[in-house]
């Protein structure tokens, strides 16, 4: 992510909505890509539900009929919320929208386009934040471009228990939005396409076959766990369970990956520069499958970036380690997990069924090499 600038000088980040030095109240406008003064004078005002609940810092445009009501790019995406009349429910909202609009902004870059239903019911995507404490029967997960997530997620204490309750190496409020959102994202790709299409035939060769019952690969896991070998070609353990689970296991990852190494640009870290040197990701574990052709341009700038990324995580970690916390990105990568990413980055970049847009430019720019 970015940093900005306030008018005073001092340096802005995604999330700030006051600037420390200056006192100016600011937010996010997404249209400018700019963290702003939030003035009706200037122009713009705080999104409705950051002025009702306090749960957004976005802004929007000040319009005296409609700016009480009206919602930024973000919030009109949330189609249900939890109970408003609970403040420790509306609390941990505000934790919830905060991570939906980094994963929004970071969809945006790639060239993805997020309508809401109405908009496009096909296309459309819609946020449902539902408790499991007021519904135990809530599921979280992705359906038919709606992806709904558990309100008590954003309970650093219940967060931590299912980590360990599932045995996963992270598990984070972003981590959940970013896996729900490469189902999205397959689902717009792969549904209106033929079984013998190219699209269809790479991702099989990569990821596997898709047809297996999606319930009974599940419920497999959940008995028997992951085969003691999966680390040579899986991201995670949840990974192994189903091909949709791989994909969005791995784009989770892409998605973490492309946002990190564009953070640190920003804050003025290059990886390449990096003490930590590590045995870089050879040219030809990152081959696309040969119905979609490759080029080895383009298979270098993404292993360019790649690498960088693996040194810089390293060095993260370390950092990490240094001052008593969890790894902050507990993966390694196997040849077989390179080659999975590299489909997502050719999805992204090279397929043309995404079109980076002017919102995106930065992180497009940066991690294809151009």
């Amino acid at each position: 992510m970015r940093a900005f600038q306030c008018e005073c000088g001092q340096i802005l980040f995604f999330e700030n909505s006051v600037c420390v030095t200056c006192g100016r109240v600011v937010g996010y406008e997404a249209v400018s890509q700019s963290v702003r003064t939030c003035d009706p004078e200037q122009g713009f005002v705080r999104c409705a539900n950051g002025t009702k609940y306090g749960v957004c810092t976005w802004l929007v445009p000040h319009e005296e009929e409609q700016a009480p009501d009206r919602m930024c790019p973000s919030c009109v995406l949330t189609t249900k919320i939890p109970d408003t009349d609970d403040p420790a429910k509306v609390a941990l909202w505000g934790k919830v929208e905060s991570a939906k609009r980094r994963l929004v902004v970071t969809l945006w870059a790639l060239g993805i386009d997020l309508p809401t239903k109405a908009e496009d019911e096909q296309r459309g995507i819609a946020f449902e934040i539902i408790s499991s404490h007021a519904d135990p029967t809530m599921i979280m997960g992705h359906g038919d471009g709606v992806i709904t997530i558990d309100l008590e997620e954003a309970d650093d204490v219940r967060r931590m228990e299912n980590r360990q309750r599932f045995r996963e190496a992270s598990r984070t409020m972003l981590g959940h939005f970013r896996h729900e959102s490469g189902h999205y994202v397959w689902d717009r790709w792969q549904r209106n396409l033929a079984d013998d299409h190219p699209h269809r035939t790479a991702f099989r060769e990569q990821f596997g076959d898709e047809q297996r019952d999606y319930g009974e690969a599940l419920e497999r896991h959940y008995s028997a766990g992951a085969p003691q070998d999966w680390r040579e070609r899986y991201i995670s353990e949840y990974a192994t369970c189903h091909p949709w689970e791989d994909w969005a296991e791995s784009w989770n990852y892409y998605l973490q990956m492309i946002e990190g190494l564009e953070t640190l640009k920003a804050i003025g870290f290059h990886p390449a520069k990096a003490e930590v040197q590590l045995q870089p990701f050879l040219l030809d574990v990152a081959m696309l499958p040969s119905v979609l052709g490759s080029s080895k341009s383009r298979d270098r700038a993404f292993l360019k970036s790649l690498n960088q990324w693996a040194a810089a995580s390293t060095a993260l970690n370390m950092v990490a380690k240094s001052v008593g916390e969890p790894l902050l990105s507990p993966y390694v990568l196997s040849s077989a997990v390179v080659g999975k990413l590299r489909l997502i980055h050719w999805l992204v970049h090279e397929s043309g069924v995404f079109s980076p847009s002017a919102l995106g430019s930065g992180i497009s720019r940066f991690f294809s090499g151009r």
